[in-house]
């Protein structure tokens, strides 16, 4: 039996849902099966055990007003918060040893590479998407992202 067929059903089957192969060819039989543990929880009943009555301290008297919230300020006019497309993680850099794209200070045009979002193994290069100087890098290298997160904020 050739043991590139081998690799390769062992392949087949380690990246499908498949838990078993098995060939006959030429009177020689070969079987591969994975075994993956499958635990059974038994389902866990939570007992709702009362506690002690304890005395009730007394309300005080007078108590302070809670303030309220207050709104978070509106971004001024001359700022701009360049936001992430997508999830992913955040690279600040083409490379481990290499420069980074854009640092605090860093004059950009819209369409200049600000970092890299690693997502699903690819690579996606994030453009500005408007004029300015970069005041704020708001994501450490390595980082995960969410979408809609802010990443940079430019001063326009």
């Amino acid at each position: 039996m050739d043991l590139n067929l081998v690799r390769k059903l062992v392949k087949l089957l380690s990246e499908s849902d498949v838990d078993e192969i098995e060939i006959e060819e030429e009177g020689k039989k070969i079987r591969i099966a994975k075994h993956l543990s499958r635990v059974a929880m038994a389902p866990q009943v939570a007992q709702f055990v009362p506690a002690p009555e304890a005395p009730r301290p007394a309300a005080p008297a007078a108590s302070a007003p809670v303030p309220e919230p207050q709104p978070a300020p509106a971004p001024s006019a001359n700022v701009h918060e360049v936001r992430s497309p997508i999830v992913g993680t955040f690279y600040r850099a083409p490379a481990p040893d290499a420069a980074p794209f854009v640092q605090i200070g860093s004059e950009v045009q819209p369409g200049s590479v600000l970092c890299i979002i690693e997502a699903m193994k690819l690579m996606n290069e994030i453009e500005s998407d408007a004029a300015g100087t970069v005041v704020k890098v708001l994501v450490e290298n390595g980082q995960p992202v969410e979408y809609d997160q802010v990443l940079f904020i430019l001063q326009k």
